[in-house]
C-alpha cells in the first residue's frame, strides 16, 4: 500500500503546530516555508484534517492553522484516515470462484479464503498500531533540540 504525501505532510504539520502552540494561528505560507512546500498545495492537503477536527482553520489575513485537539488525542490513524480515507487496503474479489472454481459447490466458498483472512489480520494489526501512536509520541521521539530549531526558524520567517 502506498500512502500519499499528504499523510507525511499532515503529521509533520501537526508536530510543528504542537511546538508552536503558544503562537497565534500559523499562516499557511509560514507553515509551508518551514518545509519548503508550495503553500496552495499544502493548504489543500490540510483541508481534510480540518474537516475531521484534527486542525482548526481561521480565515483571513491573521488566520491560519492550530491543532484542534491536544497532541495526545491525535492518533496517526486519525491523520491517515483523514487524508486517505477509511477504505480497506485489500479488497477480495473472490477470483477463486471463477475459472476452475466455477464448477465447485457453493459450500466450498462459505468461509473467506486464506488470502482474505491473512490480509484482514495484517490490516487490522496495522490500523491498531497507528491507533496506538499519537502525535505526542512522535514529538517525544524527536531530538531534544527539534522544537527549539523549529521555533527559531519560525520566528525568523514570521517577521
Amino acid at each position: 500500500m502506498l500512502m500519499g504525501e499528504g499523510v507525511e505532510w499532515g503529521l509533520h504539520c501537526c508536530m510543528v503546530l504542537a511546538w508552536l502552540d503558544d503562537h497565534a494561528p500559523i499562516a499557511t505560507a509560514r507553515l509551508a516555508e518551514i518545509f519548503e512546500l508550495p503553500p496552495e498545495y499544502l493548504k489543500k492537503r490540510l483541508q481534510p484534517l480540518v474537516r475531521e477536527g484534527i486542525l482548526d482553520s481561521t480565515p483571513g489575513a491573521r488566520g491560519g492553522y492550530r491543532l484542534a485537539r491536544t497532541p495526545e488525542r491525535i492518533t496517526l490513524m486519525d491523520v491517515v484516515a483523514a487524508v486517505e480515507g477509511r477504505t480497506e487496503a485489500f479488497r477480495c474479489t473472490e477470483i477463486r470462484r471463477r475459472g476452475a472454481g466455477a464448477s465447485r459447490a457453493g459450500s466450498d466458498f462459505a468461509k473467506p479464503c486464506g488470502i482474505a483472512k491473512a490480509m484482514g489480520r495484517a490490516e487490522l494489526a496495522w490500523r491498531r498500531e497507528l491507533e496506538a501512536q499519537t502525535v505526542a509520541d512522535l514529538l517525544a521521539g524527536t531530538p531534544a533540540n527539534a522544537s527549539k530549531y523549529t521555533r527559531s526558524f519560525y520566528e525568523r520567517v514570521a517577521t
